[in-house]
């Protein structure tokens, strides 16, 4: 029954949001945070898809102890995509805002991706072995908590400044991603269970993208209301 239920929500997920980022790249008539947005997209979905192909697979055939070792690999890329994923929401934020400048900001953002990815590959991480280490499971998500810590300041900040109904909810979507993905970090491999918290958490990634899909939608039509 759990290779079944976990399997179909995963893609539904992968396609989901991988086909809204590539229709917002075909559609988005020259609007750049738009297409940024679908990059993003597309990025999250082929990105999440490393892991929860091979965790698909595993479920469905003899196990996920008999794919230790891919399912450390997906796990791997999917941290780098993550971190470039938030980059890019990062630079949606600018474009639509319009913001200029800020070159100490963007240079924070840069520093924190950077020492994420630097930290996600240290061998210590042991991203194939089915025993990874906890201590460096929390050191990677430090600066990768703090960026999307930035990015939730940033969209709250601006979405009321600008009274941007649009986008007023995109500093919740992330704020709930992280709260439901920072118990699994620390407690999953002692409560197994709590790794089902991964599938609000992927609602929530679905909930980002499908507000830029309809806001790109609405504007196209000219109903947009920021």
């Amino acid at each position: 029954m759990q290779a079944i239920m976990e399997t179909s929500f995963d893609v539904i997920y992968l396609i989901t949001v991988i086909t809204l980022g590539i229709i917002m790249i075909q559609k988005n008539q020259g609007r750049k945070q738009y297409l940024l947005f679908g990059i993003m997209a597309v990025t999250l979905g082929v990105g999440d898809s490393f892991h929860l192909v091979p965790r698909a697979v595993a479920l469905c055939t003899t196990g996920l102890e008999n794919y230790t070792t891919a399912l450390g690999i997906g796990k791997f890329i999917t941290s780098i995509t993550m971190t470039i994923f938030y980059i890019l929401l990062y630079y949606v934020w600018r474009l639509r805002y319009q913001i200029k400048g800020k070159l100490g900001l963007t240079i924070s953002i840069y520093i924190l991706a950077i020492v994420r990815i630097v930290l996600c590959l240290f061998p210590q991480n042991a991203w194939t072995s089915s025993t990874s280490p906890l201590n460096w499971a929390i050191y990677r998500n430090i600066p990768f908590a703090l960026l999307g810590l930035i990015i939730i300041i940033l969209f709250f900040k601006m979405a009321k400044e600008h009274n941007d109904s649009s986008f007023r909810y995109m500093w919740l979507t992330i704020v709930l991603s992280f709260a439901f993905y920072i118990p699994v970090v620390l407690f999953a491999d002692v409560f197994p269970l709590v790794g089902m918290l991964m599938i609000p958490k992927t609602c929530a990634y679905v909930w980002t993208v499908v507000i830029g899909f309809r806001d790109m939608r609405s504007e196209l039509k000219g109903g947009n209301t920021k």
